[in-house]
């Protein structure tokens, strides 16, 4: 079934099989731009029908006609939504990973003690700070921060507030997640010291009153009963949850008597020797808030990394540490009063989340960041926190009796002394009062709060007032839009007034200069894009909104229509052209009649029609709304702007036709393998789509140019194959690669060798295999191997040891023939000399001419060195053996790997089971890959390579079975180059093995420039335990950069 669309516009000019160009009337450009459609009724259309500019349903007036509800005119959510509701708590944001933070904040703000004793802190800055002053007020210590943020969390207006001055404070990245045991000790270390600066005793003390016990770690000598004892406070305990169910089994062994046996004997004051011993832990005295560590995150030893324990553990509401303490009679009663939560699998992911008891109605809360909820139900799961991600493990949840909870995610649990019940009574009754100079602050805090509430909704109100005025608009102008036969219309753009509808947009003036023809009218194709409407209605649409130009009756273009006509029917005649013309083809003609055609012109003369004519359609379609041809002067200059670059495959496509038999001078071209001869009868059926295409009758000349030239290329082709061949008898080893002297072995039939460049060599041998295509060699070109001053920059041992892949040796006999066929610039030689001493040993000296430039060589040699020290980007070979052999397939994904190996080289085959000559040392020396040596290693030079007669080698790098290439700087540590190996191979860093040249990496800090790890070098690397379980690797892929912690922030310090 044909799209409506299509339907439409083969209707539109359905008119063109029996009406010729010049025939056309009104009736056929109407019928051309539809003006005669029917237009689409409401609930017929399920969308807009495009092809139909009558068509005014499903342009969005659906949201428009009918009753509207207020709120859809803005998009302000209610600032009411932000207040804080009766008898609620304060939230506090989340800036990115800051969770951890707010859940003790939360926590710390709960304890009533702690609260009220900190408003107590002397403040001269909040109490001077006037409240009625535009500045705010900004603290500066963590006491000052700690008061103004209890301050909001207590009186404020907000729903939740912003802990960024407290997080700033203290130097914490907002957006990467902390060990939030770790900030908690920190935090409350950093605390007590800063409240120990106050004058108020109650004040200094108040950390220790709160959350620090006593304890002592006890040995005893098992022969003399001597007893050690080492007294200590603590503020948390750390409880290994590991092989435990219940809290109380961790508290035992927390407190479990440990031997001292063997290796591990402790030295005795008494018998003066190592003996065996006990050790334990003894707990004298304990807070008012216990603080439980429990160990979730443990370090995981076959990783190298943490990793969290996703166990479930049984605690209490009440725990009795009576029995537990050194003094068995103290009554030590604990109350649950908070559970810190994490959820997730991962100990590098995840999700924050305090329970807390509030001191005074004993109810439970759920504190999310801004978001908190009451815990209400008869059974209170607290520590119960669905995960982020699907659990590895598969345990399920125990039961609990009651009184008890279990939780898999809890990592830390807040247990309150029990105290009398008066006591308690009157502890719960205690009013936390806000003190007046901080109250002030949250007051004028409140008041911006308000300010702003009123603001945004008198921006809802100006959107509803707005809209409603549009809703008024819209419905008097949309039933004015449709057009009624006979009377004034014009044409508007569709997607104009599909904005004008569209309330979130702002209505801008009308734009119709992109659907005009070349002709300054609307084009014919353009009229998908537009809708015809009432001229009343555009009369209000351009005095509200503007624009121009305006589209009226007079706006349909009879040249456009007229040329589309003819173009449509040429295309329907070409059919009928083409089975005519593929039939007379197969005729024979006689030589003296007829004209000449390229064979691809006649292969593809009807696609080229076709285009020629639908470039006629497309030479006003896209001109951007200019007139008079600018619109293709633009795409002209675009596209000369992109370079025009197109190679000969595409020149040849692009001809047209018949100018594929045209030589460069513009004349007929000399082959006739490229063109054929056809009868009169066929060109002339031709030139009617191709009136301009060049002429060429049977007996036309070819071009007397090409003539010539080919005449000349013949001549000159038989000349260079006759020069090619001599060199080629005179310098046959050269060109073999045969018989080719080497400084390492020098040959005792000559005394002197000479230079030339390799680059020489090689243009010469590309001209001796193909001396028909290639330019001949016409001098050495020598200068170029010396430095400014005209000296020489290599010497004998450095050319020894690989230091000149620029240069070739050259028999005398050679240097002879090459001085004959081609202009020396400058003869280069090295020649040997023998001298006998008083003990006959013969010793030889070599010279170069010319002579060495010592200054040049030196500054070579020092760039040489220092761009093995700085390079960047430079690529590095990694070959990993396992079991002495080379693994042939890695299972993981190159992530970082280098793709500079897809070389057009083959690689070279090696034997199976090469072996690591830095892990295996192996007596053959022939099968061990070579690997170059720093001292003489550069960019510019290699090894000398031995080959077979007659084999050319690439000097490129050939990689092996079981080798990755990387892509590393100088200033890289050894350490990361592990972790982009460890991403290569899936082998973590601390199972890598690493070596170069022979020597270890083992400094993990170290650069590689340091490690003199150079450009093009092949490390060695051979993994302690290859890694099966990707998913294993899992933690390991999260942390790459090794863990910094608190590092560098005010917990710890700058």
């Amino acid at each position: 079934m044909m799209a409506p669309r299509l339907q439409l516009e083969r209707a539109a000019w359905r008119w063109i099989e029996s009406v010729r160009p010049e025939d056309v009337k009104t009736e056929q450009i109407e019928t051309a731009y539809r003006i005669r459609l029917q237009a689409c009724k409401r609930g017929t259309c399920r969308r807009n029908c495009k092809g139909n500019p009558n068509c005014l349903v499903g342009i969005g007036e659906h949201t428009w006609l009918g009753e509207i509800d207020e709120n859809t005119f803005h998009s302000i959510d209610d600032p009411n939504s932000e207040r804080r509701d009766k008898n609620t708590f304060v939230g506090l944001t989340n800036l990115g990973a800051t969770c951890y933070v707010n859940t003790f904040l939360q926590v710390w703000f709960h304890n009533l003690e702690l609260r009220q004793t900190l408003y107590l802190c002397q403040n001269s800055r909040a109490e001077e700070h006037d409240a009625e002053d535009d500045t705010d007020y900004e603290p500066q210590t963590i006491c000052e921060h700690l008061q103004y943020l209890f301050a909001l969390l207590q009186n404020s207006n907000r729903r939740y507030i912003d802990p960024s001055g407290l997080v700033k404070a203290l130097g914490l990245d907002t957006g990467q997640q902390q060990d939030a045991q770790e900030f908690s000790k920190l935090f409350l270390s950093l605390l007590e010291d800063t409240l120990l600066k106050q004058k108020n005793p109650s004040v200094q003390n108040i950390i220790q009153q709160q959350f620090c016990g006593q304890c002592a770690y006890v040995t005893v000598c098992n022969q003399c009963g001597r007893e050690s004892q080492l007294l200590s406070r603590f503020y948390e305990l750390e409880l290994n949850i590991q092989g435990h169910k219940q809290l109380t089994d961790c508290v035992t062994e927390f407190l479990k008597e440990e031997k001292l046996e063997g290796d591990n004997r402790y030295f005795c004051e008494s018998c003066q020797s190592k003996q065996n011993a006990t050790r334990k832990i003894r707990l004298f005295s304990l807070p008012r808030i216990l603080n439980l560590q429990l160990m979730r995150f443990v370090f995981d030893r076959q990783t190298g990394h943490k990793k969290k324990l996703n166990t479930y553990i049984s605690f209490p509401e009440i725990v009795d540490m009576g029995p537990y303490m050194e003094r068995k009679d103290e009554k030590c009663v604990y109350e649950l009063s908070a559970v810190l939560i994490h959820r997730g699998v991962s100990a590098y992911s995840g999700h924050y989340i305090a329970h807390v008891r509030d001191a005074r109605t004993k109810d439970w809360y759920k504190f999310n960041d801004e978001e908190i909820e009451k815990m209400e139900g008869k059974k209170l799961q607290l520590g119960i926190e669905e995960d982020i991600e699907p659990s590895k493990s598969q345990t399920r949840k125990p039961k609990c009796s009651k009184g008890f909870h279990c939780s898999r995610n809890s990592y830390m649990l807040v247990y309150k002394r029990q105290v009398e019940e008066e006591v308690e009574k009157s502890q719960s009754e205690i009013n936390v009062q806000v003190p007046d100079f901080l109250q002030k602050l949250v007051e004028k805090d409140n008041r911006k709060f308000e300010e702003w509430c009123a603001e945004m909704a008198e921006m809802r109100k100006q959107s509803v007032d707005k809209g409603k005025a549009k809703h008024e608009e819209v419905k008097e102008i949309y039933e004015l839009l449709p057009a009624e036969d006979g009377q004034p219309y014009e044409f508007v753009p569709l997607e104009w007034l599909q904005k004008w509808l569209d309330d979130s947009t702002v209505t801008k003036s009308i734009d119709n200069s992109k659907f005009l023809c070349s002709h300054g009218k609307l084009h014919p194709d353009k009229v998908e894009d537009v809708k015809r409407i009432s001229q009343k209605a555009a009369t209000l649409f351009f005095s509200r909104y503007k624009g121009s130009p305006r589209l009226d009756g007079s706006a349909l273009c009879q040249k456009c229509v007229i040329e589309r006509c003819r173009v449509l029917r040429l295309k329907n005649q070409l059919n009928e052209d083409y089975k005519v013309i593929s039939n007379l083809v197969k005729a024979a003609v006689d030589s003296n009649e007829g004209y000449w055609i390229g064979k691809a012109s006649l292969r593809s003369w009807r696609q080229l029609a076709l285009e020629q004519l639908d470039e006629k359609e497309e030479e006003t379609r896209h001109t951007n709304g200019k007139t008079n041809g600018e619109g293709s002067a633009v795409l002209e200059a675009q596209e000369e702007a992109l370079g025009n670059r197109k190679d000969e495959e595409d020149a040849e496509q692009n001809l047209h036709f018949n100018e594929d038999i045209l030589c460069s001078h513009g004349g007929l071209c000399i082959s006739e393998i490229e063109r054929k001869l056809v009868s009169t009868e066929v060109w002339n059926r031709l030139k009617v789509y191709f009136p301009k295409a060049p002429e060429f009758i049977s007996n036309q000349e070819s071009c007397q140019k090409c003539q010539t030239l080919e005449r000349e290329d013949e001549e000159n082709e038989a000349l260079h194959k006759m020069m090619a061949n001599d060199q080629k008898t005179a310098l046959l080893n050269l060109f073999q690669d045969k018989n080719r002297p080497t400084l390492q072995k020098w040959p005792q039939e000559s005394d002197v060798l000479y230079i030339v460049s390799l680059f020489f060599v090689e243009e010469w041998k590309k001209f001796i295999r193909r001396p028909a295509r290639c330019n001949p060699v016409s001098s050495v070109g020598n200068s170029a191997l010396l430095c400014p001053h005209g000296g020489f920059m290599f010497t004998y041992d450095s050319m020894i040891k690989g230091d000149a892949k620029l240069i070739a040796l050259l028999w005398p006999s050679e240097w002879d023939a090459i001085s004959r066929f081609f202009l020396v610039d400058q003869p280069m030689k090295v020649s040997r000399r023998m001298e006998k001493t008083q003990n006959d040993t013969v010793n030889y000296e070599y010279h170069t001419d010319p002579e060495l430039c010592l200054e040049c060589r030196e500054g070579l040699l020092f760039q040489q060195q220092r761009d093995l020290r700085e390079y960047t980007q430079a690529t590095i070979y990694i070959r990993k053996v396992v079991d002495n052999k080379m693994i042939v397939k890695e299972a993981a994904p190159d992530l970082n790997v280098s793709g500079s190996d897809a070389e057009d080289e083959r690689e070279e085959p090696k034997a199976e089971g090469e072996s690591d000559p830095d892990f295996n040392q192996s007596n053959d020396g022939a099968k061990r890959q070579k690997v170059s040596n720093p001292s003489t290693a550069s960019s510019i030079s290699t090894f000398t390579v031995h080959q077979k007669p007659g084999t050319r080698r690439s000097i490129r790098h050939r990689k092996v079975r079981g080798e990755k290439a990387l892509i590393v700087s100088a200033n890289q540590t050894l350490k990361e180059l592990k972790i982009q190996i460890m991403h290569a191979f899936s082998v973590a860093p601390f199972d890598q093995n690493l070596s170069v040249d022979g020597r270890y990496l083992t400094d993990d800090s170290a650069t590689l420039g340091s490690l003199g790890v150079i450009p093009e070098s092949v490390i060695y690397f051979k993994a302690d335990e290859p890694v099966a379980d990707y998913t294993a690797m899992d933690d390991v892929f999260q942390v790459c950069m090794p863990e910094e912690g608190f590092k560098g922030t005010g917990l710890l310090g700058h």
